[in-house]
């Protein structure tokens, strides 16, 4: 009995994504009385660091792997957990993770629980929790299977160092022919994925226009956030649609969310109502944001905005 944790590795590299889910398992170990086992795919530079994380072993499978093809990827996490016994794997609930959940889950005949929030309790029952309804309301699953999947929201457990960096080792598994033949990758170089933000500064139509921008990236580049935006500012093409959070868009969950000119429909609040502070920036008092807000500023952005943005400068000199 053990807990594997499959740790992706996007262009060859560590995420932290993966640092998240690989400490989230060690607190699942713990809680089962087992040890923690990594798992990556494909290219992985410092594979090893895991083991700070909590990982007593850290395997790796390099045949087959170099290019992500869910099938395969699901084969060889699933093989890799009868190796070494496992009976729990977690995953992040990213990209990779919900394309991997279910077919991990069927082809070991386990029990699934996507997007979890808790560590499981595991006395008596195996129960762990999730928001559900977009949020507004915690349902609390119990697993009866032999076997169990996770797959952990970002930015839920924070990479703790418990450990030190471990040896990688090679594992082989049969993998099938992949059916997905990878021409081309484009990826957002030179920010941090909206998933991976602890600091995001978001706007929208309040902005009047793409060239009113500037602003939102200064202060964004201030205190180190990622920038997003809404829906109708990405469909315009204002801004890229990789930056559009909501509902239908990215789901995020910064410790720090700050929407500038943004009403705050329902399917925005439903991608970004988990973040742990939220911050809103409106001219309208009546604006539905203000209602999920911790902090509102009822004022015109192209005032307030370059005052914050002043303030956190004045903030930063007195600091050095």
């Amino acid at each position: 009995m053990s807990v594997l944790v499959f740790a992706e590795s996007p262009g060859g590299k560590i995420k932290k994504s993966a640092c998240e889910a690989v400490t989230y398992g060690k607190k699942v170990a713990d809680a089962m009385g087992t040890d923690l086992v990594a798992l990556t795919c494909g290219p992985a530079d410092g594979a090893g660091s895991l083991g700070k994380y909590g990982a007593a072993k850290v395997l790796n499978i390099a045949d087959g792997l170099s290019s992500f093809d869910s099938q395969c990827f699901a084969v060889a996490i699933a093989e890799a957990a009868k190796q070494v016994g496992a009976d729990v794997v977690v995953m992040s609930h990213n990209s990779y993770g919900k394309s991997l959940a279910g077919r991990v889950a069927v082809r070991l005949n386990a029990s699934c629980v996507s997007g979890v929030t808790t560590v499981p309790t595991v006395e008596g029952a195996f129960k762990v929790k999730k928001n559900v309804f977009s949020g507004k309301a915690v349902a609390e699953y119990e697993l009866t299977g032999a076997n169990k999947v996770l797959s952990v929201m970002p930015n839920t457990f924070p990479p703790e160092e418990t450990g030190a960096d471990v040896a990688v080792e090679a594992i082989s598994v049969s993998l099938p022919a992949s059916r997905v033949t990878v021409k081309e990758v484009k990826t957002v170089e030179g920010s941090v994925p909206l998933p991976e933000a602890e600091l995001v500064v978001s706007a929208g139509r309040g902005l009047k226009g793409p060239e009113n921008w500037g602003m939102v990236e200064e202060l964004a580049t201030l205190i180190g956030a990622a920038t997003a935006c809404s829906r109708p500012v990405a469909d315009v093409g204002w801004r890229p649609h990789h930056e559009h959070v909501g509902q239908t868009g990215v789901a995020i969950r910064p410790n720090l969310y700050i929407a500038i000119g943004i009403s705050g429909a329902i399917q925005h609040l439903a991608g970004v109502n988990s973040s742990k502070t939220i911050v809103v920036i409106n001219k309208d008092p009546e604006a539905p944001f203000f209602k999920a807000a911790d902090y509102g500023v009822v004022g015109d952005a192209f005032e307030v905005v370059p005052r914050l943005i002043a303030s956190v400068k004045t903030f930063k000199a007195g600091q050095n």
